[in-house]
């Protein structure tokens, strides 16, 4: 196992570990394999909200693109089916590990700010390389012991302050 595919935060920080084993590991595998069924009982469905940052930093620019969870789904498939189409010179799932970051998980109480962020590439078949170049925000609330996604601002330049709108 790549250390790419390890959680950095230890068992004696098991929020962070719950947290990172959600969005990363769980994550990571359910859009490889285009099953949404995988990660369904990681969100809050009654509250969530997504925003679409629209790759800009300006926040006047961003849009309440996902206002269900339902809508969301639709879009997480349809990405993850667009992607398996794809023919990759790598691993698509080492690729995707690699290129993720996370590493600040601010908590305060049952609430979490999560900071996601995507940095490389992933080497295409045809010669040429998909680049993961944003960030997302994640907001996680402890829902009866677990850690769950209430909703996130993505589609975020990475870094901030690279792309203005």
């Amino acid at each position: 196992m790549s250390d790419s595919f390890r959680n950095p935060f230890p068992a004696s920080d098991p929020d962070r570990h719950a947290i990172w084993e959600m969005l990363v590991s769980r994550d990571i595998e359910a859009f490889v394999n285009a099953d949404w069924s995988l990660v369904q009982d990681d969100f809050v469905p009654e509250t969530f909200l997504g925003i679409n940052g629209n790759g800009t930093d300006n926040p006047d620019h961003w849009s309440p693109l996902f206002a269900d969870l339902e809508t969301y789904r639709d879009e997480w498939l349809r990405q993850a089916e667009e992607s398996a189409k794809t023919e990759y010179a790598e691993d698509r799932q080492a690729a995707i590990h690699r290129n993720t970051v996370l590493r600040d998980i601010d908590i305060v109480g049952a609430v979490a700010l999560v900071h996601k962020k995507f940095e490389g590439t992933i080497a295409r078949a045809d010669g040429g390389k998909d680049v993961m170049n944003w960030q997302t925000l994640y907001y996680c609330r402890k829902v009866d012991g677990h850690w769950k996604i209430t909703g996130f601002t993505g589609y975020l330049p990475n870094p901030m302050g690279s792309r203005k709108g």
